[in-house]
């Protein structure tokens, strides 16, 4: 039916900071020894997918990806707040007894800071914002935002990823770690394009294109002449089918990083709640509906080649009309070379929020990439103590 060899993807969903999960979950695949075979991604995950396939340390990728995220996190720009420092103090006196219970957590007044921090600043690391005053002189546009189309500016991520990137890996018979597969999209055509590295070059450009997403306001990158990407998350935050579409013939076990949590446990409580239960819903996993089309495809093939046996062996050759049995193996070989993979394994990691916050997918702050990595590593660690996978 399909090959003996079954190979290990790893599908990296967008989500900006949350990708840092995803560094803890792959620190932990690493950790168990489980060798990937592809990795997929797009948008923060498809930077995650770049580092992965083309770390410059071939025995411990798993180490420049935490490299590169912590030197992300220590970029970050910290903002004060007197007043609310002031009243966590006061809280304790008998005249303000109380007021600690209506004030925000720690964390959460931590994570709001950290993302306005980033809105107001960027991170010199990732992405800065247009405003600056070093913009003035080499921005054309810096004094006319009307025309702006965006308002990031990415290139100091290429200038970041040099150092744990070697590109040379990243190309047809480049030996990378890992096959790299990364996804955008056609802003004219809306048709998606796929990133290869087994069939194209990876290059900088590429990366810029796949993590382009216009909600993060990043400019929209020109591929070649006439084609305009932006991130892939715009049609799929996790590159499924491409996977399908790179090795058709091979049976895979699938690990899926969830940034955004499919299932929650109440109703939200206000609209700030019902904002971010909106966007996990968008950008939460929607694969499921390809994956049991394709084992149906599976199990067709397999009862096609069952009664394609049966015939050969019951029926006398001249009571079959040749050309018409020549015709049926035909079109069932066609098929199985286009989609003879079975899906043998199915590994969901989904990121835990302990609190709802619209805008945690900008939160570089060091301690919460640090919080983020070890999660995606306890998660994972707890269910690969449960699954039965090939390592």
């Amino acid at each position: 039916m399909s090959s003996s060899k079954i190979e290990n993807v790893l599908i990296l969903g967008g989500g900006g900071s949350l990708g840092a999960f995803a560094c803890g979950v792959f620190k932990a695949l690493a950790n168990k020894n489980i060798k990937l075979d592809i990795v997929a991604g797009t948008s923060i995950g498809g930077i995650n997918a770049a580092v992965i396939a083309g770390g410059i340390d071939k025995d411990h990728p798993e180490r420049t990806l935490e490299e590169f995220w912590l030197e992300l996190g220590e970029n970050s720009v910290n903002l004060y707040n007197p007043v609310l420092e002031w009243l966590y103090d006061k809280s304790t006196s008998y005249l303000f007894r109380g007021v600690k219970n209506l004030l925000p957590t720690t964390d959460e007044v931590n994570s709001l800071l950290s993302s306005a921090s980033y809105i107001l600043y960027g991170n010199d690391k990732f992405s800065v914002p247009r405003w600056r005053v070093d913009y003035m002189l080499k921005d054309p546009q810096y004094f006319d935002p009307s025309k702006w189309t965006y308002i990031y500016d990415p290139s100091h991520l290429v200038k970041t990823l040099e150092k744990y990137i070697d590109y040379n890996k990243l190309q047809p018979d480049g030996h990378p770690n890992v096959r790299l597969i990364m996804t955008a999209i056609n802003i004219l055509t809306s048709q998606p394009l796929t990133f290869d590295s087994f069939k194209q070059k990876i290059t900088p450009k590429h990366i810029l294109a796949t993590s382009a997403y216009p909600r993060y306001n990043f400019p929209w990158v020109e591929l070649e002449e006439g084609v305009y990407a932006w991130g892939g998350a715009l049609l799929s935050n996790t590159p499924f089918n491409e996977v399908i579409d790179a090795s058709p013939v091979i049976d895979k076990n699938l690990f899926f990083i969830d940034n955004y949590p499919m299932n929650i446990e109440k109703l939200p409580d206000d609209l700030i709640e019902v904002y971010h239960r909106a966007r996990d819903i968008m950008f939460s996993d929607k694969t499921q509906r390809q994956i049991r089309m394709a084992k149906v495809v599976t199990r067709y093939l397999k009862y096609i080649e069952e009664l394609y046996q049966i015939i050969d062996k019951n029926i006398a050759p001249a009571k079959i009309d040749k050309k018409q049995l020549e015709k049926i193996r035909h079109t069932y070989t066609k098929m199985k070379r286009e989609r003879g993979a079975e899906i043998k394994n199915i590994i969901h990691i989904t990121r835990d929020e302990p609190f709802p916050y619209f805008n945690e997918d900008i939160d570089f702050s060091l301690e919460t990439i640090r919080n983020s990595i070890k999660q995606g590593e306890s998660k994972t660690n707890q269910i690969l103590e449960k699954a039965s996978l090939i390592k």
